[in-house]
């Protein structure tokens, strides 16, 4: 039976970076994104490169019914997904009372609901074909409260902690389970365009190299880069009122203009 790697959010940015990481170790896939057209100049794309068989789906993993329909076409199908990789996600800036409560349910649907659902049902799949692995993408916005983006770091606390308690679970059925938080990564979107180009940055494609090798080694939590993994660190050596303080700072920093 063919194997497929499935990814969320695939058509840009780290999604599409991974995607073209794990196409190039000639694994098959299955990419996952809101948008057809988007999608499959990708998917021939990645096709003609790498000699790969590469499959899409568009849905809006914000639309609880649309993800139902999904996830049921995947329970009743006869692919074999053994590595799913919930690289979707939404990120809202500035002070929560001044957004559109469609908005932040959105973000919730996406970042907390659609993921927690994704590794419900196709663990189960892993768990009867025998194992597999599953890669959430959190955050380092997940270490700390983030006052001016409150809802998305909650969110990326809630995968950080759900898929560490995944990972110790699910040993036994053979399924492995890893976080990667990557910090601010480079991006064409104007809204963060501002964080282009400066060293502490890495590029989604520096980010999924890193991350595809440290599967294969099966690690916990994914951390690129150095000057990360102590941004990680701080906030457990520092008093939780001065965190909330520093975080705040720096969101507000990079809040883009008119969102105050």
């Amino acid at each position: 039976m063919t194997r497929y790697a499935m990814i969320t959010g695939a058509s840009s940015g780290l999604g599409l970076a991974l995607a073209e990481a794990l196409a190039r170790r000639g694994r098959n896939l299955i990419l996952v994104a809101r948008q057809r057209e988007t999608l499959e100049p990708v998917a021939m794309e990645l096709t003609q490169r790498f000699g790969v068989e590469v499959l899409f789906r568009a849905c809006d993993l914000s639309q609880p019914l649309r993800l139902s329909g999904f996830v049921l076409e995947l329970e009743e199908g006869e692919r074999r997904i053994d590595l799913l990789v919930n690289c979707a996600g939404q990120r809202t800036y500035g002070p929560f009372l001044a957004h559109e409560w469609a908005d932040e349910q959105d973000l919730l649907e996406v970042n907390v609901l659609a993921l927690s659902r994704l590794c419900h049902a196709i663990g189960n799949l892993m768990a009867i074909q025998g194992g597999g692995q599953i890669l959430n993408v959190a955050g380092l916005a997940g270490m700390a409260p983030g006052p001016w983006m409150a809802t998305y770091a909650a969110s990326k606390a809630y995968v950080l902690s759900f898929s560490q308690a995944l990972r110790e679970e699910l040993k036994r059925t053979g399924i492995k389970v890893s976080v990667l938080c990557p910090g601010p990564v480079r991006s064409s979107r104007r809204r963060i365009a501002h964080l282009d180009g400066k060293p502490r940055c890495l590029s989604p494609e520096e980010v999924a190299l890193y991350t595809v090798r440290a599967l294969d080694k099966n690690r916990t939590l994914i951390m690129p880069g150095r000057r990360n993994r102590w941004l990680a660190f701080a906030p457990r050596l520092l008093p939780r009122w001065l965190v909330r303080k520093l975080a705040g700072v720096i969101h507000r920093r990079y809040c883009p203009a008119g969102m105050e």
